[in-house]
């Protein structure tokens, strides 16, 4: 099964985009915003409990969803700024960054968002949030176990996203 124009799981995923540990952590959020995984490698600093980090994090890919759509010069019908929008419909943003973090974003046609956050200088990351989203297609959707719209709880899937992204650049 291919899945946003690529192959399916290949021996070989996309090169990391520099060398090192760069990847602070990553949220995978359903279509109604329930945090189905959190993950965290490199963050030294704890600011929020996780209920208040996924609301935030949810809520600013909600707002900056909204933003871009608002903007998009290509479209005449603008909408209501915070109205929701279908996955894939309007303008999109793929990642921004800070002068601490880079977090790079990835929304799928059924609506699942994977966020991952890391160093500033990490290249761009489309292909390995695409390569992500297939390992959680072939590890957690396709799991007979798995119940969808539940927190994720397959130590393959665990495994096999911690050595990916603990090679990313």
């Amino acid at each position: 099964m291919q899945f946003f124009g690529g192959s399916e799981i290949s021996p070989s995923p996309p090169l990391p985009t520099a060398s090192g540990n760069n990847g602070h952590m990553m949220y995978v959020f359903n279509r109604n915003g329930i945090c189905l995984l959190y993950r965290e490698w490199n963050r030294p600093l704890h600011t929020l409990n996780a209920q208040q980090d996924h609301k935030l994090m949810f809520g600013l890919l909600f707002s900056l969803k909204s933003l871009t759509a608002k903007m998009d010069p290509t479209s005449v019908d603008k909408g209501n700024l915070g109205v929701p929008q279908l996955p894939g419909q309007g303008c999109s943003f793929h990642s921004f960054r800070t002068n601490t973090y880079k977090l790079s974003f990835m929304e799928s046609p059924s609506g699942i968002k994977i966020i991952l956050v890391t160093h500033p200088r990490t290249g761009d990351l489309r292909e390995s949030l695409k390569y992500i989203y297939n390992l959680y297609v072939e590890y957690v959707v396709k799991n007979p176990l798995y119940t969808p719209g539940t927190p994720i709880k397959c130590e393959l899937f665990d495994s096999t996203l911690d050595q990916y992204v603990r090679g990313l650049g």
